[in-house]
């Protein structure tokens, strides 16, 4: 039996809200975008890179963006050792190189769960709270927030192209 991406309920964006919940609220909606740029689509159909000359597909999209939010939130912000989830010394890139429509409910699977083990490893820091990722650049995590959102609308207007290509799906 072929598994095909579940549809999901994107959640409705803050339009008056504290800073907080406002980013959360933006990071949120891009997050359920992306799964919604998949839903109905067949794992065959996640991994087709449907935009020639490039090799991107949505299911390198979804592991891509669960890498992501891996690094920043977790790895880079809170300091925790865990390792990366696509990375080899083979092929940095794997996360877009190396999807597979085998594991295409397991990779949407990890990416939910990231997106889960993100917000609880953040939920309670404040936004002011800094680390630096390399000695010179100092950052806070109202900075991952802003640069997350703005990497899920990048990619997220890649995935409209790619989905737009597969089945002439369209749509915010």
């Amino acid at each position: 039996m072929t598994w095909i991406a579940p549809p999901i309920e994107r959640r409705e964006l803050p339009t008056t809200a504290g800073e907080r919940e406002m980013l959360q609220g933006w990071l949120d909606h891009h997050r359920d975008t992306l799964l919604a740029k998949c839903a109905g689509l067949t794992s065959d159909q996640l991994v087709e890179a449907s935009a020639a000359p490039s090799p991107l597909t949505l299911l390198g999209l979804v592991r891509h963006m669960a890498k992501v939010e891996r690094t920043w939130f977790r790895v880079r912000f809170l300091g925790q050792r865990i390792g990366d989830l696509y990375f080899t010394e083979d092929d940095p890139d794997a996360d877009f190189h190396d999807a597979d429509p085998a594991a295409a409910e397991r990779d949407v699977a990890v990416f939910r769960a990231e997106i889960a083990a993100c917000d609880k490893a953040v939920a309670d820091r404040g936004l002011d709270e800094t680390f630096s990722p390399r000695p010179e650049r100092t950052l806070n995590l109202r900075w991952i927030y802003v640069h997350m959102i703005e990497e899920y609308a990048r990619h997220n207007g890649h995935a409209d192209l790619l989905r737009e290509r597969i089945d002439g799906v369209t749509g915010s």
